[in-house]
């Protein structure tokens, strides 16, 4: 199972940060030991929105989408 996934920072919680793995429990650690360089100033983070889908391939185009003007304005009416 592969993931999109919606991070909120707790300490700017005005920028979410938008990502995609197969191991959801293990990139949120990373992200909050500071082991991205993206997320590393804005930590800490927790886990606002997630999804599963059976290929990495489907988990990155939504990913990529979510990064997108109108999957970002998506997300803030949907997701969030």
């Amino acid at each position: 199972m592969h993931y999109a996934y919606i991070l909120r920072s707790l300490s700017h919680p005005d920028k979410p940060y938008y990502g995609s793995t197969s191991d959801l429990k293990q990139r949120l650690a990373t992200h909050n030991a500071g082991g991205n360089v993206s997320t590393k100033p804005n930590r800490p983070w927790e886990l606002a929105w997630y999804a599963g889908f059976p290929c990495k391939q489907t988990a990155t185009d939504f990913e990529y989408y979510l990064k997108t003007a109108s999957g970002k304005a998506f997300a803030k009416k949907r997701l969030l």
